[in-house]
């Protein structure tokens, strides 16, 4: 099993005082040559937006972005008309296809607010924008992996225009619990967003980092309660 383990200390910064943001792959100012993604994985930002601030209009185009709010609640408008608040539970996917603008703030004028910025590179390219959000129950993800985003053949997640998977769980101390791949030749990126885990030889803790290519089946054994994104991507 061929492993790239990215320590939480190993990101990028970004300290804007109104954003405060960790970057697992190269992104914006944080350039590193190793670090350009996991397979069609392009970028996770661990992004911590102060109350009332936030990103303003901007363009995207050609990407699948992923937003996965931990803490708190995000204010979302884009030029599909799309007016939303996400909160702690739920998920949003945009596939930004021909192009788009959005603007994302902290939906607060008190509390911060902590979400997972996920993108992946298109299967196709230049399709229709849209747009889509939902709650996922954390009660169907304890010791199980609960899928939060797949291919659109699968009507178990959200859409995403990519044959890959997102999905999360949250594993009781001592419990062992293994990750099935759902296609053959993909890799599998594990974010430990909170907890210890042991996977192969790897001690994780959170927000450390862990790419697997290869076939081998993927254990993760629980050190303390920990809750783990598993991101299946192709590798080309």
């Amino acid at each position: 099993m061929k492993a790239a383990f990215h320590p939480a200390c190993s990101r990028g910064l970004a300290d804007h005082g109104w954003l405060y943001s960790r970057h697992t792959f190269s992104f914006a100012d944080y350039y590193h040559p190793e670090r350009m993604g996991f397979g069609l994985l392009r970028v996770l930002n661990d992004d911590v937006v102060q109350p009332g601030k936030g990103f303003g209009t901007h363009p995207h185009a050609n990407m699948e972005i992923i937003s996965i709010p931990l803490q708190g609640a995000l204010r979302h408008e884009d030029s599909l008309g799309s007016q939303h608040v996400i909160e702690a539970g739920d998920v949003q996917v945009m596939s930004a296809g021909t192009g788009v603008t959005h603007s994302e703030y902290n939906a607060s004028t008190e509390d911060e607010v902590n979400f997972l910025q996920i993108w992946i590179h298109p299967q196709q390219r230049d399709i229709q924008p849209r747009y889509a959000q939902r709650f996922f129950d954390a009660a169907d993800r304890e010791d199980r992996f609960q899928l939060l985003v797949a291919p659109e053949a699968d009507s178990d997640g959200l859409a995403i225009n990519q044959e890959a998977w997102l999905s999360l769980t949250r594993i009781s101390v001592g419990n062992t619990l293994e990750y099935e791949r759902r296609r053959a030749g993909t890799g599998v990126y594990l974010f430990v967003v909170d907890g210890d885990v042991k996977v192969a030889e790897h001690r994780l803790e959170p927000r450390d980092g862990l790419g697997l290519a290869g076939s081998a089946p993927i254990q993760l054994n629980a050190e303390t309660p920990a809750e783990v994104l598993a991101i299946e991507v192709p590798l080309l």
